[in-house]
């Protein structure tokens, strides 16, 4: 994408994007580009200095491409946790228990959390029970 400074002639600044340079001559000689606040169609480019992409700035804007769609995707995930713990029934060290007993028809059905070591994990699962964990996540992820 390539970023114009435009003016419209009535001294009226304001900027576009364009896919390419010939983008912008299409787009001025049908007239689909008008200036947002007079609607002139007499738009022109301004004089700016190019943007020159480095090898350090390009890591820097996949290092914040990276911190925000990291900092989305926890966010969403701790909305998942949230909504899972405000639905369920903690049970506590007791998980493998209440998930017996609901598997095996000796309690009623209902949505459990809970802790389970790995080998009390490993046998519910090999037991035919379905379960899944749950990830422990910060408070401030924001």
């Amino acid at each position: 994408m390539i970023r114009y400074s435009l003016r419209c002639d009535s001294a009226h600044e304001f900027e576009g994007w364009f896919s390419e340079s010939a983008d912008f001559d299409r787009q001025v000689a049908s007239g689909f580009l008008t200036c947002p606040v007079c609607n002139s169609g007499a738009i022109s480019k301004l004089l700016m200095a190019p943007s020159v992409s480095t090898g350090r700035k390009k890591e820097e804007l996949q290092t914040l491409a990276m911190d925000t769609a990291r900092k989305e995707a926890l966010n969403k995930l701790k909305e998942a946790v949230d909504a899972i713990k405000a639905n369920t029934e903690d049970v506590g060290t007791k998980f493998p228990e209440e998930a017996r007993k609901i598997h095996y028809g000796e309690a009623d059905a209902r949505g459990i959390i809970g802790k389970a070591t790995p080998d009390e994990a490993q046998a519910l699962v090999e037991e035919g029970i379905e379960i899944a964990a749950i990830p422990v996540l910060p408070d401030d992820i924001n």
